[in-house]
């Protein structure tokens, strides 16, 4: 079993979210799972990874999103030592637009 910070993770909720079938029933568990203030506070995490991803500096980001520096710190380390979770998805974001018809 793999290791969240110092805890073993339970996969069960990951196992649930993968049987999610679309955005509805995604925002809805979602809404379920989580608080306001959490869904807000990571929506607004893959904003910043998404703009950082983009090129965006620090500065124009804190303007548009109003995260915290921290927060933007925060997401940038993970973008550059983390896993490389945001990656693989921002490209798989990425290879379906470019697959939609316009």
């Amino acid at each position: 079993m793999v290791k969240i910070g110092k805890k073993e993770k339970n996969g069960e909720l990951y196992k649930a979210i993968l049987q999610l079938k679309d955005e509805q029933e995604c925002y809805d568990f979602f809404q379920d799972l989580c608080t306001v203030s959490e869904l807000r506070s990571m929506e607004q995490r893959f904003e910043v990874a998404s703009l950082l991803d983009d090129g965006m500096i620090y500065n124009d980001i804190l303007e548009r999103t109003g995260a915290s520096s921290a927060t933007i710190s925060r997401v940038n380390r993970s973008l550059s030592y983390g896993t490389g979770a945001y990656e693989k998805l921002f490209r798989r974001i990425k290879r379906k637009q470019d697959d939609e018809p316009v």
